[in-house]
């Protein structure tokens, strides 16, 4: 988040891609309208312009901007955990680690329950290749919101990631019980699977995940996937 070394993770970049996840930022309903400040006039905004239009330039890659914007509203709101969570994890996107660190660090200052900010600040950690750090921090966002899938998805990423394969397996089996991002559990369910030499349910899940992609409209973070998952079986085959 996403921000998300630089290594993919499971879910996409508006939650925890190249990241992880996850990572959600404010809530914004699609097909408002936006204002678009200039990054040298943003404080002429409402407190709710503002937000809006700092989500509207996560959104299209304005992330220059996006700090511009989040920087007013956490002017305006200094005690906003959730301002300060989003623009570290508008910093973790730009690679500003030290940053985005000091930023989940102060949310969770602020809110020692704010589920995101343990995500995000996890992410931060995998991006600094400190491992344990992230997975106590994915187990605390999980602990606060077990609905949280794309937490308990990067748990299972980053569980693979330290060679604890079977953990990560039952955390994607978890995962799978709340009905939300299931492609990407599959991919990474099923990368798990292939690494740990279970050939055959790893060629299943892969298959679930492009079928799971196939039902659903095209945005670029799925056909990313895609590609990814693609390759994958094209490496299971070539190595049979």
């Amino acid at each position: 988040m996403g921000i998300y070394g630089k290594r993919s993770r499971a879910t996409p970049p508006s939650l925890n891609s190249g990241l992880p996840p996850s990572v959600a930022l404010l809530a914004e309903k699609r097909g408002q309208a936006s204002p678009r400040p200039s990054a040298t006039q943003p404080a002429a905004f409402s407190e709710a312009a503002l937000r809006h239009s700092a989500i509207a330039a996560v959104r299209q890659g304005q992330y220059p901007l996006a700090l511009v914007l989040f920087n007013q509203l956490i002017e305006r709101q200094p005690h906003s955990a959730t301002y300060y969570s989003n623009r570290g994890l508008v910093n973790l996107w730009c690679g500003h680690l030290t940053a985005a660190l000091n930023d989940f660090n102060q949310a969770i200052a602020l809110d020692p329950d704010l589920t995101q900010a343990y995500n995000n600040r996890a992410s931060c950690y995998v991006a600094q290749g400190l491992l344990d750090q992230a997975l106590a921090d994915y187990d605390r966002a999980v602990e606060l919101n077990p609905f949280n899938t794309r937490a308990r998805i990067n748990l299972g990423v980053t569980l693979r990631d330290v060679g604890q394969l079977n953990s990560a397996l039952a955390c994607f089996d978890d995962a799978l019980l709340f009905y939300q991002l299931s492609e990407y559990i599959y991919a990474e369910r099923g990368r798990t699977y292939h690494l740990r030499g279970d050939w055959n349910c790893a060629l299943g899940d892969y298959q679930r995940c492009l079928q799971a992609i196939a039902q659903q409209p095209f945005e670029p973070s799925l056909d990313q996937l895609a590609q990814r998952v693609e390759r994958w079986i094209h490496e299971l085959r070539a190595a049979g």
